[in-house]
Parts: structure tokens; sequence; C-alpha cells
């Protein structure tokens, strides 16, 4: 097997294309990873949430990884790490037109509310929607790929 550092390019491409991703981020040195639905743009990640665990962290510790990942072949993979600054897009008009790209990004995609917008438990019936918005400033990319020759 060959592994070798990916461009910054291809890494976009990765990630670009990609729609699911891992998500970890931390509070008291203790990591929390979980899977979301993205849209790319922009050395942005933009993704959906409900109120929960990762929302609760990232308030406090807005420092996040992704890891994006595909499969190549049998033997073949991607992976892309995205260190960044979690973001929230709150429905203030500061943020109205940043809050309404993002979800234009994320709708393209059929399902683009899932996993964020489910609960393991059932919720309570709300008024209001209590749904966020947030985004992932990207500020570093690495990506690593392997294949079982030297040509992937």
């Amino acid at each position: 097997m060959f592994i070798r550092e990916m461009t910054e390019a291809e890494c976009i491409t990765v990630v670009t294309s990609g729609r699911l991703a891992r998500l970890a981020c931390s509070k008291d040195d203790r990591p929390y990873v979980v899977p979301i639905h993205y849209a790319y743009a922009g050395r942005r990640l933009y993704s959906f949430s409900m109120p929960g665990r990762k929302i609760e962290l990232m308030r406090v510790n807005p420092h996040v990884c992704v890891q994006v990942d595909v499969a190549t072949g049998a033997q073949g993979w991607k992976s892309v790490l995205l260190y960044g600054q979690y973001q929230e897009l709150p429905e203030t008009p500061q943020w109205h037109r940043e809050r309404r790209y993002a979800w234009s990004l994320l709708e393209k995609h059929v399902n683009w509310w899932e996993p964020g917008g489910l609960k393991p438990t059932p919720q309570k019936m709300l008024g209001a929607s209590p749904h966020l918005f947030y985004c992932i400033s990207v500020d570093e990319m690495t990506g690593r790929a392997a294949a079982a020759d030297d040509r992937g």
C-alpha cells in the first residue's frame, strides 16, 4: 500500500464532493465525535443541528476538527482533516444573509437535515423550532490518500 499527502486542491475536491463527515469537539479534555451532514463553500463548512451536546460543547470551546473520507477502491481511501472555528448563525439581522446562504447550500441534498434534526428520544413540541445553523471557518486543511500502488 502506498500513502501520500494530498494537495489542498485534492482536499477541497474530497470535501466539496462529500456530504457526511465526523465532527470532533471537546470540553474539559473530553473529546466528543458525531456524524454531521454538511455543505462546503468558501473555506466554510455549513451544517444544521438541534440543540444538544455538540452545540453546548462548541459554544464553550469553538475549536473543532472535522474529518471527511471516501473509499476509492478495495484498498484505497482519501481522508481530509479540517481544523477550524465554530460560528453559530442565529436568526438575527446580522446573520440573516449567511444563514440563508447556509440553508440554500444544504437544501440541495436530499434529507439535508439528518442527522442534525433528529434525536434518539421523543422531543417536546414547541411553538417555534429550536433548530440552528452553524458554520466552521476552516483555518487548516490536510489530507492523505492510500492506494494499492503509487498511482493513487
